[in-house]
Order: structure tokens, then C-alpha cells, then sequence
């Protein structure tokens, strides 16, 4: 058994009726108790068999049912089964109320373990609750609100103020403010212009804007992530599988040794046998040993981490993966969007004339350019009017050329002065970051420095990750490589390639994985990324907004496009491997202690179920605290 059976014990979180079997029980037992006990009433002592039967019923048919379903399939030796023949051999032998409070016991601590598993799916529904559950489509000549999932590729939907964006698409309108940090965490608005793609999940904040559909509903990269995480829990770590096949041979193991414990004491005693005595034993010892406490709280202790690694923005595919990242000692990382943010800086310029004029020429042949350093240097100067330009033309591979306020105007990297023999100083053949180099009439002007800035907490996600175990982190990347180098130097990081294509990734990552002693993750955020993740050890996607082809091939999803966050993965993943370490080791000291005095006769059906339903309840307790530590 996985101990997934939690759900037939009871409804959704905060649903009452769960818990109203399990008080019915406890009121009937303590009433019953007292009239044993305290009140002494010569009625109750005639109903005393019935009224401990009837208290039994509430918890007991659920579980009685459970054998029944198992029997049907032909698994005999299930927990369910252990604890049934136990309470049923307590009542066999008189001993109503232990018979009563085992099983009490048993459904407290499946409740317990049923509101555990609630609060860590509601830790994954808080962070992904952001689908909306209404489209407003344009058919027949008007908006129609319909549900998203009706919606078709194609079809043009409106999004008002305040509304969230219920599908993928393109952007219809010039252009709209979006809140998206439902899918990264990011809190400062996003603005998306024309023909931009824009994610479900996506919040209007400041005009009514129209989308063109491209993605049904169930492909959405929200659905997708949405999918993953519920089915995260399908994916077993391998103490998970080692605890299921643990009891598959540990409880009939168990039900023989009882047996064993009524029939060996006749053989060997004979005379001085005495069968009720060794048929209290035989209970007693089948309550006690009973999986539990390990069948329940390994499979909690698991879904615990995958539930704060939610809350902390990090979704994990699976079980296994939270096992694995605590082995990791290599870390092979993406540079572009990974660790820095992928958006071009205007850095400084330097000029040899006046610094408005020197701009007002850039900008007049730059401004109708798409490429992403003209598009900063436009956003850079931030000019309200700009100089007409006439005669621009495109010196290919090298940069622009055109006439502005009757000067001729030249706009590129340093070939293109050097094509039309325009002289320069020769050190900005040094300089590692991307230049733009200025000529007006055939005199060098100056040059604009043009970089990609590093993600605020990289360096501090390096730190951490050396500080995590972690003994070598390498940085691949397309860009040149002296922009590589300085990147790798201001962060600290210990190897670094530049200058390659996604093959040249996934070749320097088999030559790496060559060495059987590295456990390697891929950090990486785009479609080039995709090769990469799919070979690597684990996969880790950088952000929602990453490609989705990155996000489906990862292992663990980063929302937040925080590269820190990956230290915390792994710190997550050792809480949660030293928990579940703690629960196996609990259950089972006690329970050998336990044993060993029940099959003395020194234990009692109260210490068999303190040794089962206890343990069982410290356990989930222990595996609860997950998803309270802060990381």
C-alpha cells in the first residue's frame, strides 16, 4: 500500500464531516469507560458487549471496507487487514474499549494525515491558483462569455480591467500593462506591445485589450505547469518504493509471527498453557507492528517538501527529483536569462562631440531597427522628437548608414569603420561588451556601451549553491567570450565556454557527464535549453515565462526566474530526505521495543497503541514541520 488511501477517509480540506465518524467513536468510548469504571451501572455491564460494538462501527466500517476491496483484488495483508483482525481479536477475547481505541487511534491518524496532504496541496493551489474560468469571445458580432476550454485557436477574445488572461495568445491591441506574477513573481508590471505573445494567468491592469487565441486551453503554459504539479506526486522517490515493497513483505511476515505466538507457547508449554493469555499477545503484537506510521509518513514527508518547495515558488516534478537534487555536485548553467536577465543596457557613453547631438544622430538611424541593442539605445534616450533621417541603408553584418541634418552618419561595430578607413583609437578593440561606434562626416565620434545586465541575486545564488555541496558550477553560453569571462568573474563562477551553439552545449555536457563521480543539473530557460535539460541528471527551467518547450523538458520548474532559488531547492530536498530519515528511524527503534515487550506479555493493547497510532501521529507531525521552516 502507498499510503495514498487518505482520500476515502474523508472529503475536501475543512470539511466537517470527515471528522464526525471519529467523534461519534470518542464520545461513545469515553461514556463507556466511565460506566465501567466510575459510574458502576448494573444495565450497562448487559449492553456492554453491543455498546462497545456500536462505538466501533464509525471507524470501523471504513476500514472493513477497505479489507473488503483489497481482498477483492487478492492483497490479504494490508494494514487495513492487521488492524482489523486485531480489533476483532480484542473483542474476541472481552477486551472491548482497547479494541475501540485501536481503531479510533488508526482513523485519528489517517484525519491528521488527510489534513496534512490538504495544506500542502493548498500551499500548490495558492500558487497556481490564477486560471480564470471565464473567456469573453467575439462570435456572431459580440463579446460572449464562454468557458476558456470551448475557446478555438484563432478566435478573439477581450480581457477587461482587473481580469485575468484566461489563454494564450497574441496581442491585438498597440499595446497593454500585465501583472505577472502569478507565473514569475515578479511584481513589477510587465508592458506587452503588438504582436507580442501574451500567458494565461497574465493580469489587465490598465486597459481593455483584445488577444488572438493561439493555444487551446489544455495547452496552455499554465494548464501545463498546473498538470505537472498534480501529478508530482506520482513520481516516487525511491525510499517511497522501498517502504511499499517493505510492506508488502513486512505484514505478512507479521501476521505469521502472531499466529506463531498462540500455537509455539501450546507446543512448547502444554500444561501451563493458557490460550486466553497468548490470544491477547497475538493482537497486541499485530498492533503494534502494524506499517503505519512508515506507510503514511514517508509518502507525507515527500508530498511536505513538494508543498514548501510551492510555497516557495519551485515546482518539483516529482518525489524522486527532491531525492536526487541533494546529491547534486555540478551545475551547468545557462548565461543568457539564466543569470542575467537577458534585456540589453545602454552602460555609458563616451563621445568626442556634444553628448544631445552625439545621441540625436544614433537615435535618428537607429530608432526603426528591431534589433535588441538599437531597441535600448532608443529606449536609453527617451526622446520626445526625433532628427529625420534620410537615406538610411543597412551595411550588412556591420551597422547602419545614413544622413542626418545634412551630415553623413555611420552606426555600427568597428568593422564598419574600418571599411570606410575612418580612424579610431585602437583600445575599443579591448573592450569586452558590445559597442556601437559613431562616425559623422568621416570623423570618429564616440561609442555607446551596450550590456546585458546580471540578475540582482546571481552572485548571491552562486555563494549559496558553493555553500550547498555543490563543488563546481559551469556557465555555457552563445555569447562572446570575453563577455563570458567577465560575467563568470563577477560572479564567481569556476568554469566557463563561450561562443557556442546548443550542440556545443550538449557536447560539453556528455563531456562533463563522462565523470560517473558528478550528479549534473541544467539550468537553462530557452527552446535552445531543451537538449540540455532532457540529458542533464536533472533538469531546472528557469521562470514561467521561459520557453515552453524548457518547462516541459525540466525536472524542476523555477517560477520566479530567481537563480538563488536553486540553493533553496536543494535545501528543501535535504529538510526533507532528514525528515523522512527521522521518520523511518522513529518507527522503527519503538516498535522493535515495543515488540519485544508485547510478545513478553509486559505490553499492553494501550503501549501497542501508543507504538502504533503514536508513532504514526509523531511521524506526520515531523513531516508537517516541512512546510512551516523557512527557507
Amino acid at each position: 500500500d502507498d499510503g495514498d488511501h487518505d482520500h476515502d477517509h474523508g472529503g475536501d480540506p475543512g470539511v466537517f464531516s470527515a471528522y464526525i465518524p471519529a467523534l461519534v467513536t470518542l464520545v461513545m468510548l469515553l461514556l463507556g469507560i466511565g460506566f465501567d469504571n466510575w459510574f458502576k451501572v448494573p444495565a450497562f455491564q448487559v449492553i456492554r458487549p453491543y455498546w462497545y460494538i456500536v462505538a466501533y462501527l464509525p471507524v470501523g466500517i471504513p476500514v472493513l471496507r477497505e479489507v473488503w476491496e483489497t481482498f477483492k483484488v487478492r492483497d490479504f495483508f494490508t494494514e487495513f487487514s492487521l488492524m482489523s483482525i486485531a480489533t476483532i481479536g480484542a473483542f474476541c477475547i472481552g477486551e472491548y474499549p482497547e479494541g475501540v481505541t485501536v481503531m479510533l487511534f488508526y482513523t485519528i491518524g489517517e484525519l491528521f494525515q488527510m489534513a496534512a496532504v490538504n495544506r500542502a496541496k493548498r500551499n500548490i493551489k495558492a500558487l497556481l491558483d490564477v486560471r480564470t474560468d471565464i473567456a469573453h469571445v467575439f462570435r456572431n458580432g459580440k463579446y460572449e462569455p464562454l468557458n476558456p476550454e470551448l475557446v478555438e485557436i484563432g478566435e478573439m477574445i477581450q480581457v477587461k480591467v482587473g481580469e485575468k488572461v484566461p489563454l494564450d495568445g497574441e496581442m491585438l491591441s498597440e499595446k497593454g500593462s500585465f501583472n505577472t506574477a502569478a507565473l514569475t513573481g515578479e511584481s513589477r508590471p510587465k508592458t506587452i506591445k503588438k504582436g507580442a505573445a501574451v500567458l494565461a494567468g497574465m493580469l489587465n491592469l490598465d486597459q481593455v485589450i483584445e488577444i488572438k487565441v493561439n493555444k487551446l486551453f489544455a495547452d496552455s503554459a499554465l494548464s501545463r505547469i498546473l498538470e505537472m504539479v498534480q501529478n508530482a506526486t506520482a513520481r516516487k522517490a525511491k525510499t517511497e518504493l522501498f517502504i511499499r515493497k517493505f510492506a508488502k513483505v513486512y505484514t505478512p511476515l507479521v501476521f505469521f509471527l502472531a499466529l506463531a505466538l498462540i500455537i509455539i507457547p501450546f507446543l512448547i508449554l502444554r500444561e501451563s498453557y493458557d490460550f486466553q493469555t497468548w490470544l491477547y499477545r497475538a493482537p497486541v503484537f499485530l498492533v503494534i507492528s502494524c506499517p503505519c506510521a512508515l506507510v503514511i509518513s514517508i509518502p507525507l514527508g515527500y508530498f511536505g517538501g513538494i508543498g514548501a518547495a510551492s510555497a516557495n515558488g519551485i515546482l518539483f516534478k516529482g518525489s524522486n527529483f527532491l531525492d536526487l537534487i541533494t546529491k547534486l555536485n555540478t551545475i551547468v548553467m545557462d548565461k543568457t536569462g539564466t543569470l542575467t536577465k537577458g534585456v540589453f543596457k545602454v552602460q555609458k557613453i563616451v563621445s568626442s562631440i556634444d553628448e544631445k547631438d552625439f545621441l540625436n544622430y544614433l537615435v535618428a538611424l537607429e530608432h526603426k531597427s528591431t534589433h535588441p541593442i538599437a531597441r535600448a539605445i532608443v529606449e536609453y534616450a527617451n526622446q520626445t522628437t526625433i532628427q529625420p533621417a534620410e537615406n538610411i541603408s543597412e551595411v550588412a553584418g556591420m551597422g547602419l548608414k545614413g544622413t542626418v541634418n545634412h551630415k553623413e552618419v555611420l552606426a555600427g561595430n568597428i568593422r564598419l569603420l574600418e571599411k570606410f578607413n575612418i580612424g579610431f583609437d585602437l583600445s575599443l578593440k579591448d573592450i569586452a561588451e558590445s559597442i556601437v561606434v559613431v562616425a559623422v562626416n568621416q570623423q570618429y565620434a564616440g561609442y555607446v556601451l551596450i550590456a546585458d545586465e546580471v540578475k540582482e541575486d546571481s552572485a548571491q545564488a552562486i555563494k549559496a549553491l558553493h555553500e550547498n555541496a555543490v563543488t563546481q558550477v559551469v556557465m555555457l553560453s552563445g555569447d562572446k567570450t570575453s563577455i563570458v569571462k567577465k560575467v563568470a568573474q563577477q560572479l564567481g563562477i569556476d568554469t566557463y565556454y563561450g561562443d557556442l551553439l546548443p550542440e556545443d552545449k550538449v557536447a560539453k555536457l556528455e563531456e562533463i557527464k563522462k565523470d560517473q563521480t558528478k550528479v549534473v543539473a541544467f539550468v537553462g530557460d530557452g527552446i535552445n535549453d531543451t537538449p540540455v535539460l532532457s540529458i542533464s541528471d536533472i533538469g531546472i527551467a528557469m521562470g514561467a515565462m521561459g520557453s515552453d518547450a524548457a518547462i516541459e523538458t525540466a525536472d524542476v520548474v523555477i517560477q520566479t526566474d530567481q537563480p538563488s532559488k536553486i540553493a533553496t531547492a536543494i535545501k528543501i530536498g535535504k529538510a526533507t530526505k532528514q525528515v523522512v530519515i527521522q521518520n523511518i528511524v522513529l518507527a522503527v527503534a519503538v516498535k522493535a521495543l515495543v515488540l519485544i515487550l508485547g510478545a513478553g506479555g509486559l505490553a499492553t493493547m494501550w503501549e501497542a497503541v501508543f507504538a502504533d497510532v503514536g508513532v504514526a501521529l509523531l511521524a506526520i507531525l515531523n513531516a508537517v514541520r516541512i512546510q512551516k521552516m523557512k527557507f
